[in-house]
């Protein structure tokens, strides 16, 4: 009987893990603003064409022009290492140094940028598509951090439709993703099975509706008619503040005082979630370097200490504030923490920035990590987000998932027919 038992505990942590993702690490406090980009202007998770380019680039504040390397390693859906080789999936070879870094001109805080884009001299080409993880590494092979990528062939075509929630208690605050997968040129086998879908809304994997089934099949088409299996809380309009300027006040600024560094004091922030919605242009809680003065981004734009003050009165029964957004990659940690300021009655939080244009927003963390983004920002069916479907494939006999179809979508076009 005993025996048994343990079968099924070991059955059943094998059935957790195989569906468990893959965390990434975060960087340590001296590596600031890694910006990881495929084709957009702005730092977002990247989602790269077969032969398209890949950057990465980040800053050490230690500014000791320190080595580092990179690595690539590729991965099933799930994020499971893949069966393929490296040689199978990488023309050329990595394990690679970063040979291109630039220390800081006429900055306060002093630091060297590093950067790097793939295709490169050593790696030359990233030869299937799916999911992929980019480790970087000391001069003594520890890990510093990793990030995901993915890297699609279009095979499928995704076409992707926003719906108002059809539950009549949830219609004022969620958004819902429909999709149809088209596969005319490709005969998709047992789909159940073999087809695996994520959902995205704004970029944040973190979020994201993973695994739906297709419900039914018209032709070549795969049909996914959710409601509330493929529904994202609408959220709000993300905050933002833009310091291009230094030394003066500008979007968002209050104040701004020169200490060792430049310290930046925002406005202070309220709670959104009982006031109407309000459209507010946003880049979805992305950001994007720039000082107004400088000639090369990466190197003259100046860290400057940012300070936020959140006026919250709701009891928070143990649970925490934080800032949130894709300024450090959707994480919480102990620099976006708001601590409460008995003398103002505030929360309030000071972090390190690089200059630029920053989205972010204030969320609850319970005990066990869960964030919940409504109690202060609110949840509103008109919210714009940015819809991302990604689609794999895995045919009979085949070693790894390939990233096969994308779609991609717009709450400003939401509907509820």
């Amino acid at each position: 009987m005993r025996t048994t038992i343990f079968f099924i505990f070991l059955v059943l942590i094998s059935f957790q893990n195989a569906f468990a993702q893959l965390d990434e690490i975060v960087e340590p406090y001296h590596i600031r603003t890694i910006q990881f980009k495929g084709t957009s202007a702005q730092s977002q998770l990247p989602i790269i064409e077969l032969g398209q380019k890949l950057q990465l680039s980040f800053d050490d504040i230690n500014g000791d022009e320190a080595d580092y390397y990179y690595k690539i390693t590729h991965y099933n859906f799930d994020w499971t290492p893949s069966d393929l080789s490296k040689g199978e999936y990488l023309d050329g070879f990595d394990d690679v140094r970063i040979e291109t870094y630039e220390n800081s001109f006429n900055t306060l805080q002093l630091f060297s940028n590093y950067s790097f884009t793939i295709p490169n001299r050593e790696t030359r080409a990233l030869q299937k598509s799916g999911n992929y993880l980019l480790t970087i590494l000391d001069d003594d092979g520890n890990i510093v951090f990793t990030r995901k990528f993915m890297v699609i062939e279009r095979v499928l075509s995704v076409g992707v439709e926003i719906k108002r929630a059809r539950d009549i208690r949830k219609i004022d605050e969620q958004q819902v993703v429909q999709f149809t997968v088209n596969s005319q040129n490709l005969l998709l086998i047992n789909p159940k099975q073999n087809v695996k879908t994520m959902v995205m809304q704004n970029s944040n994997q973190k979020t994201a509706i993973i695994d739906l089934k297709p419900q039914y099949t018209i032709g070549s088409e795969l049909i996914y008619r959710y409601d509330q299996e493929a529904a994202f809380e609408g959220g709000n309009e993300f905050l933002f503040f833009d310091n291009k300027d230094i030394r003066s006040a500008t979007n968002g600024v209050r104040r701004v005082q020169l200490n060792e560094l430049y310290e930046n004091f925002l406005y202070t922030d309220i709670d959104r979630s009982t006031r109407p919605y309000t459209f507010a242009p946003d880049i979805n809680g992305n950001f994007q370097v720039r000082n107004l003065y400088a000639e090369n981004q990466n190197t003259e734009a100046e860290y400057v200490v940012m300070h936020f003050n959140l006026q919250y009165f709701d009891d928070l029964d143990g649970k925490e504030l934080h800032i949130y957004g894709n300024f450090n990659n959707w994480t919480i940690d102990e620099t976006t923490y708001m601590r409460y300021n008995k003398e103002s009655d505030s929360y309030q939080n000071a972090r390190l920035f690089k200059q630029g244009f920053y989205n972010y927003k204030y969320v609850v963390v319970d005990r066990d990590g869960s964030i919940t983004e409504g109690p202060i920002s609110g949840n509103f069916w008109q919210t714009e987000n940015d819809y991302t479907v990604l689609v794999y494939y895995r045919a009979p006999g085949a070693r790894f998932d390939r990233l096969m179809g994308e779609g991609f979508a717009s709450s400003t076009t939401i509907n509820n027919n």
